[in-house]
């Protein structure tokens, strides 16, 4: 407490508390740095400025700064730990074992060293901007990933890494972090998995000038990412455009009836194109079919009445020959018959006792004897 004795002595009680540092001003002169404690100090006139800094807050940021360190350096030099990064550094900053922050390039930080204990990593990210995974997850746990971006990469895919559109090298399977300072980072997933692509509905006008549609399907993968993306835009799209291109150049030179008829060998004709255009870009193409072949409404109608009409065809040629064959046997029985009397009266009884099982009654006119001659006759024969 301030007495009137200290008061006309012209001197002031500052109390410094454990978590504060204070600086003192003497008629606008910074003097000293207070650690905690009681102080006396020279303040006639109203001459003494005292700021006062809570450690909780550990950054030194003060109008005064430049002043202390020009003037008091040794001072400065004992109570603040100075971190300073270049034009490509990073500096990621612990407090006590914990992570306490990250500095950007190009920047100045000034801590009270009472604050810490501080441990200061600097990393140069001229050579490589990537993060090592164990100060990834740090980061990403004390929520100081404002400075990092993150990119997965799952298996069955691989990353490519371009920094300032530049490729890079490519990115196994897994989390990779790198860090956002002014360049930069862009990864492309490929995807090395089998995958399959559909065209569907394409307009193909075929060598006889008939306008039909084709549903084609095709299965690939790509075998060099690298190769898959730098050589074309998108080797999706430039696997649509092979199999557009090549199943138009080979479905035209055809009839519609060789289309129909022979539509596995079209397939063939087409993969081969295909399959060597899409090596080129590294992307290799397994399987590829010519799903269905889609014609006009009135060109069913009459590819329908022509099938009708060929199979009425087949049916009256198979017709006529079994009638033929029917004929034939008929005049081989005649012919057998009129060389053969026997075989004949054979016949003339068989037909007779298939009439006598189906009537009740049978009535024989000029009676039985003539009948029963004949029978005795063909006995004797």
């Amino acid at each position: 407490m301030t007495t009137i004795l200290d008061k006309v002595l012209g001197r002031e009680r500052v109390l410094v508390r454990e978590n504060e540092r204070a600086l003192t001003l003497h008629k606008g002169e910074i003097k000293a740095v207070l650690l905690p404690g009681e102080h006396w100090l020279a303040n006639r006139n109203q001459s003494l400025e005292v700021s006062r800094h809570d450690l909780k807050n550990p950054e030194f940021v003060s109008v005064y700064e430049k002043a202390l360190f020009d003037k008091l350096p040794d001072v400065a030099a004992r109570h603040f730990t100075v971190i300073r990064t270049g034009r490509t550094e990073v500096a990621v900053i612990e407090r006590d074992g914990n992570l306490h922050s990250v500095l950007a390039p190009d920047r100045k930080l000034v801590l009270w060293t009472d604050a810490g204990p501080w441990k200061v990593t600097v990393i140069d990210t001229s050579a490589d901007l990537a993060i090592d995974p164990p100060v990834m997850r740090r980061l990403g746990q004390a929520r100081k990933a404002e400075m990092m971006s993150v990119h997965p990469v799952v298996d069955g895919q691989a990353g490519l890494l371009f920094i300032d559109g530049v490729l890079v090298r490519t990115l196994a399977a897994g989390v990779h972090g790198f860090w956002n300072v002014g360049r930069m980072v862009q990864i492309k997933v490929v995807d090395l998995k089998r995958q399959s692509l559909d065209v569907a509905g394409q307009e193909v006008l075929t060598k006889d000038r008939v306008t039909i549609r084709v549903n084609i399907a095709a299965e690939y993968r790509v075998v060099d990412p690298v190769k898959a993306v730098s050589a074309v835009k998108d080797f999706s799209e430039a696997l649509y455009r092979a199999l557009q291109y090549a199943f138009r150049k080979t479905l035209g030179a055809l009839t519609l009836d060789q289309i129909l008829e022979k539509k596995v060998t079209v397939d063939e004709e087409a993969a081969a194109k295909v399959r060597a255009d899409m090596a080129e870009i590294g992307v290799e193409v397994s399987d590829i079919a010519l799903k269905d072949v889609i014609l006009p409404g009135e060109m069913r109608e009459i590819l329908n009445q022509v099938v009708s009409a060929e199979k009425q065809a087949e049916a009256n040629v198979i017709r006529r020959r079994e009638e033929t064959n029917a004929t034939r046997s008929l005049l081989n029985t005649a012919r057998v018959m009129a060389e053969n009397p026997v075989m004949l009266r054979l016949k003339e009884l068989e037909a007779l006792e298939t009439i006598a099982g189906k009537v009740e009654r049978l009535t024989v006119h000029n009676g039985t004897g003539g009948l029963l001659n004949d029978l005795v006759k063909l006995r004797d024969s």
